[in-house]
């Protein structure tokens, strides 16, 4: 039996405009660009990607599974720009048969540099899937998948109101040089802790990874559309061959995707609609038991943490990521520009975050909505993709962070960054 884990990532950051050291105005974020952006991708991929997956749920009759990480930024701009996908999501959850992952609101790198911002971006993206869509997460999904065994052990201390541990378990990248010769298609757990205690998540089980196939995941992802790929054109029965092969070597299918992989990174022309719509089907028919059921099924990451145990320890000693043929930290941290503008950042928040005290404690309602406006538009810088924006690799990877980049040069990213946190820091001193 092969259960498929099918979880989508879905964000859009809040792209900033031209600002140039003339600037003085706090107006930072490129509203026309991120409504264009907003609408475009939610015609191309939002809207007729999750009404068909809600069909797909209907018509396999709750049999068909799915999860999602939906960043706080991107419901933001749902909610501004195109509310009626925001209405679509919240009849996926009304299904029972969609999963909502947490991370962290902003999308941002806080855990690297910041524990106090990490734990409050968390509880506020909680806090906005159980207004929207009625859930608790209970699985973890950190910015890019971006992992390492110390944030098992954060993750493990978080717990809800009445003490006990929030996670079960978080999803991570199936990296080879970790793996070694085993399969991503298992549970497992990560190392002891400092006492050489087990992790434990809830109800007594040991915290739990579910580890991504970076090579199924990627056929789709990446390479459905390529025509020079020798597997193509990847049809549904083909894929679910390879889907049903992993058993004996594992029970789990996990196919971690950016949700904008269909319609927009592979255009419908492509097929990958009809794809997606023929893949439940094909994964469900290839063998039958004898009773007429089928041995294969699509879980969620919490039931597959729930169901099957950890076989073995994967340990991360170092940070891992999902970008890049390195799938290490190099496509937010890999240059000088890079670290500079995410120290400046975080040595921001605390100047900031003291001030927020002690205006708080002044009493002033006018001071406070004033910082609490300049929180959150710090806030909306921490997202990974400012930096992603100024990321110098141009070998394997390079086309793809051009794709995304809005700017004709890492160092515009760079320049323009920098230009805005200065008058952060502007404003912040004259409050």
């Amino acid at each position: 039996m092969a259960s498929t884990v099918f979880y989508f990532q879905v964000h859009q950051p809040h792209r900033l405009k031209p600002y140039s050291v003339f600037h003085t105005d706090p107006f930072y974020f490129n509203e026309d660009a991120n409504g264009e952006i907003a609408e475009k991708v939610a015609n191309k991929c939002y809207r007729p990607t999750t009404k068909l997956i809600l069909d797909l749920i209907k018509r396999h009759e709750g049999n068909f599974r799915v999860s999602y990480a939906i960043t706080g930024t991107v419901i933001d701009q749902w909610k501004k720009f195109t509310p009626d996908v925001l209405d679509l999501f919240v009849q996926l959850a009304e299904t029972g048969c969609c999963e909502f992952v947490a991370e962290t609101y902003y999308h941002s790198l806080s855990f690297l540099y910041s524990q106090d911002e990490f734990h409050e971006q968390v509880d506020m993206h909680t806090k906005l899937v159980q207004e929207h869509f009625g859930q608790t997460p209970r699985v973890f999904r950190n910015t890019e998948l971006i992992y390492a065994n110390e944030l098992a052990r954060a993750l493990s201390k978080i717990t809800n109101p009445d003490g006990t541990p929030r996670f079960l378990g978080a999803i991570c990248e199936g990296v080879d040089r970790h793996l070694g010769y085993r399969s991503p298609n298992y549970v497992y757990r990560p190392p002891t802790d400092e006492s050489g205690q087990v992790i434990m998540g809830p109800d007594d089980r040991p915290f739990g990874l579910l580890l991504k196939n970076y090579k199924l995941s990627d056929d789709i992802a990446f390479r459905f559309g390529n025509r020079g790929w020798e597997e193509w054109p990847l049809s549904t029965e083909k894929f679910a061959s390879w889907v049903h092969q992993i058993n004996g070597d594992g029970y789990l299918c996990n196919l971690f995707m950016d949700y904008e992989t269909f319609g927009e990174h592979q255009w419908a022309e492509t097929g990958i609609f009809q794809f997606l719509e023929h893949l439940p089907t094909a994964i469900f028919d290839i063998v039958h038991k004898p009773d007429g059921t089928t041995e294969n099924h699509f879980i969620t990451p919490s039931e597959a943490l729930e169901h099957f145990h950890p076989i073995g320890v994967y340990d991360v000693p170092e940070y891992i990521s999902w970008a890049d043929t390195e799938r290490d930290l190099t496509a937010w941290r890999g240059n000088a520009m890079q670290h500079n503008a995410l120290e400046e950042t975080y040595r921001v928040e605390k100047i900031l975050k003291n001030r927020l005290i002690e205006v708080k404690k002044q009493g002033d309602a006018e001071k406070l909505k004033n910082i609490e406006y300049i929180v959150t538009d710090w806030r909306k810088l921490t997202t990974s993709d400012h930096f992603y924006y100024m990321c110098t690799k141009y070998w394997a990877d390079g086309d793809v962070h051009k794709y995304f980049s809005p700017y004709d040069s890492p160092y515009d990213g760079y320049i323009n960054f920098m230009n805005v946190l200065d008058n952060v820091k502007t404003r912040l001193a004259k409050v």
